[in-house]
């Protein structure tokens, strides 16, 4: 597919910035005009996170002229394994103050717009419409529907990536030529289905492999040059070093960019269309839950309960709550676990933060197990509230 160059070309190059960006323009298919592009576009990067990281950093030294960073995070020392734009007396400090001062020592000729806030509805046309191309470099699905909508209503092209594990996607999704992230993805998974990085772990320099890419697609889209991952889903496997790609067909019936869409405008709230809990989770937390300062209260006086660990034996491994047992979510999902509870005395969930316990406590609700509850925050709660000893993941 033959796409025309997205930005017009700037200024003629000045004799350092020659020297600077040599290598791009004794490629033919660059040369002076592609340089010239990337020099008058504007891209903006949703997070400075593990895919952020990679793609400001070679967005940055290839020389796009305007780099946006949405970002409203601080760096944690959890995140030095694969947000290779952060260093270690960075943290605690904005990651998007961060990374523009990672980004001027790389090229000071680069202007960087910090926008350090949350990514919503009230917000993202504004913050878009100040920028070419949107690079999203998020994890989570609210924020990947929201991005999507908005550049669908902006007409801009958007360069997405996926990690988990030793898996990778990149695609590149903008509806004046193909399909949006909607055609892909009609609807996001069932809450909890699919792990977040935080809960299933990712290879720190799968990070770089996918951001990579990304950088690779926004450059080629700027400049007008090689075949975008438009239509098409790159699939990376880390651990058997395999590509492939999968066609990707604008859906005839996608509701936002479909010939008649049935969405014209971004949805009120995506975190509920993307739904972090269950419906049945929902209810069955609502009168459940406890805080970590009640458990270690029941922990102090004695009170006799069954306390459970639902994480992964990795996690387990990391750091645990004192008396908690193993048994992983998945004996929960398959009903396994449920014939070795006791029904003569409570039990009281627990994972990393709060959800994969709500889950569980959710099953074992409607298994008849009334006097269950589970714990507000999890492990990560209690080693920040109750135990500042314990290692935070």
């Amino acid at each position: 597919m033959n796409i025309p160059p997205l930005v017009d070309k700037g200024p003629a190059l000045t004799v350092d910035e020659v020297r600077r960006y040599s290598r791009h323009l004794i490629i033919p298919d660059v040369a002076m005009s592609g340089q010239q592009r990337l020099m008058n576009a504007k891209v903006l990067c949703v997070g400075a996170g593990g895919l952020g990281s990679p793609a400001l950093m070679y967005l940055a030294a290839a020389g796009v002229g305007t780099l946006g960073i949405v970002e409203f995070d601080t760096v944690d020392e959890s995140n030095l394994q694969r947000q290779i734009i952060h260093g270690q007396s960075d943290i605690g400090k904005s990651k998007a103050i961060s990374a523009k001062e990672k980004i001027a020592e790389i090229n000071p000729n680069v202007k960087v717009n910090v926008h350090e806030v949350r990514l919503d509805t009230d917000n993202v046309k504004e913050i878009f419409s100040q920028y070419d191309l949107i690079v999203d470099g998020t994890d989570n699905f609210a924020t990947r529907y929201l991005v999507n909508d908005a550049c669908v209503l902006l007409k801009k092209p958007y360069v997405w990536g996926s990690i988990y594990r030793f898996d990778g996607q990149a695609s590149v999704f903008w509806a004046e030529y193909g399909p949006c992230y909607r055609c892909l993805y009609p609807e996001p998974p069932p809450p909890g289905m699919v792990p977040s990085c935080a809960e299933g772990g990712v290879l720190g320099v799968l990070c770089a492999s996918i951001g990579s890419i990304q950088t690779t697609e926004a450059i080629k889209l700027i400049a007008g040059i090689g075949e975008p991952l438009i239509g098409q889903l790159m699939i990376y496997d880390a651990l058997e070093m395999s590509y492939r790609k999968i066609k990707v067909r604008k859906d005839p019936k996608c509701p936002l960019c479909s010939e008649k869409p049935t969405q014209t405008a971004l949805l009120p709230d995506y975190e509920a269309f993307c739904g972090v809990l269950s419906d049945a989770a929902e209810v069955a937390v609502k009168d459940s839950t406890i805080s970590v300062t009640e458990l270690k209260a029941k922990i102090d006086n004695k009170d006799k309960f069954l306390l459970i660990d639902v994480r992964e034996p990795s996690e387990y491994e990391i750091v645990k709550i004192p008396g908690a047992i193993l048994i992983p979510k998945q004996g929960f999902l398959d009903g396994s676990a449920l014939a070795g509870l006791p029904q003569d005395k409570p039990i009281i969930l627990h994972c990393k933060s709060g959800v994969r316990s709500a889950e569980c406590l959710a099953i074992l609700k409607s298994a008849g197990f009334a006097d269950a509850t589970h714990v507000s925050g999890g492990v990560v709660a209690w080693a920040k509230q109750i135990d500042t000893s314990l290692p935070v993941y």
